[in-house]
C-alpha cells in the first residue's frame, strides 16, 4: 500500500468515524466504548467539546505509551488523534435531535464508525487511547491485547449505564458489536475464501479436471490413511465460493465416494488472488 493511499485512508477513516459518533451516537445519548466512550459521557455530563476531550485523553496517553508503537504506528496514531479530534470537532452540533429509530441509529453508529476505524488501522494507525490501554495491561499484567481492550470497552459501556440509563446502554452495546464487525470486514478485506481438500482413489483424474474446467492450481499432499497404511494423494484447492458448486459436482462426477472437507478461510494472499501488502 501506497504512503498516499494509507494517508487517504487515514484522512477518510478519522472523518467517517468522527460523523458517526456525532450524527447517530451522541444525538441518540448512545455511548462508546473505550476512549472515545469516556469523551461522550464527559459531552453528557459537564457539555465539554468531544474534541477538546478526545484530544487531551489521547494525547495523555500517548506521552505514557508512546515507546509500545513502531515509529510508523506512532507517526499515523498522533496523526489521527490530530485529525479525529477536528472532525469531532468540526461536526459538533452537526444533528441536534434524536432519530426516530433508536435501534436504527445504533446500526448506523456501529457502520460509520467501524468502517472508520477499519480505515485507520488498514492504513496502519491505531485508535490511539484503547490501545496504549491494552498494551499497558499487557506490559504489566500480562493480558492480551485484545483482551485488554475487551475489558476496557466494557468497563466504559458499563459506567455509561449510570449516564445513559439501561435501554442506551444496551443499544450502545448493539452499535460497538456492529463497529467490530465491520471493523473486521475492513481491515481484512470482503476477501473469504473457501479451501477444499479432497481425498480420492481417483486424484489424478479430479486434479485434472480442476486445473481443465476451474482453472485454478492445485496443491498435492502426500498422506497415507491412519488405519490402512495406505499411501494416498490429498488434493487441496482455495477457490472463490461462487465456484464451490461447480467443484462439488466436477468431483462427485469423477468419484462419488471422495471424502471432500470445505471450510472457509478469512483471507487469501498470492498469486492468483490478493497481493500481499508491502
Amino acid at each position: 500500500m501506497s504512503r498516499w493511499i494509507e494517508w487517504i485512508g487515514l484522512i477518510i477513516g478519522s472523518f467517517l468515524f468522527a460523523f458517526g459518533v456525532n450524527y447517530f451516537s451522541i444525538p441518540n445519548e448512545l455511548a462508546e466504548g473505550g476512549v472515545i466512550g469516556l469523551t461522550i459521557i464527559a459531552y453528557y455530563v459537564f457539555e465539554w467539546s468531544p474534541g477538546l476531550i478526545n484530544f487531551i485523553l489521547n494525547g495523555l496517553l500517548l506521552i505514557i505509551g508512546y515507546k509500545y508503537f513502531s515509529r510508523k504506528t506512532l507517526y499515523y496514531t498522533i496523526a489521527v488523534t490530530l485529525m479525529s479530534s477536528f472532525f469531532l470537532y468540526l461536526t459538533e452540533g452537526i444533528l441536534l435531535t434524536p432519530h426516530e429509530d433508536t435501534l436504527l441509529a445504533a446500526l448506523f453508529s456501529g457502520l460509520f464508525v467501524g468502517i472508520g476505524l477499519g480505515l485507520i488501522f488498514r492504513a496502519g494507525g491505531t485508535s490511539g487511547g484503547s490501545a496504549i490501554l491494552a498494551q499497558l495491561a499487557h506490559q504489566f499484567l500480562g493480558w492480551s491485547i485484545a483482551k485488554g481492550m475487551l475489558l476496557i470497552d466494557v468497563l466504559v459501556i458499563a459506567g455509561s449505564y449510570f449516564v445513559i440509563g439501561e435501554a442506551k446502554a444496551m443499544y450502545t452495546l448493539v452499535a460497538v458489536y456492529v463497529g467490530a464487525r465491520v471493523m473486521d470486514y475492513v481491515i481484512e478485506g470482503l476477501n473469504h475464501r473457501t479451501a477444499v481438500t479432497i481425498i480420492s482413489r481417483q486424484p489424478e483424474a479430479i486434479r485434472d479436471e480442476i486445473m481443465k474446467k476451474i482453472q485454478r492450481g492445485v496443491t498435492v499432499l502426500d498422506g497415507h490413511g491412519g488405519y490402512t497404511g495406505e499411501e494416498k494423494e490429498v488434493l487441496y484447492i482455495v477457490i472463490n465460493k461462487p465456484e464451490l458448486v461447480k467443484l462439488k459436482a466436477l468431483v462427485s462426477g469423477v468419484d462419488e465416494d471422495a471424502f471432500v472437507v470445505i471450510h472457509d478461510v478469512r483471507e487469501v494472499l498470492g498469486d492468483g488472488f490478493q497481493k500481499a501488502v508491502k
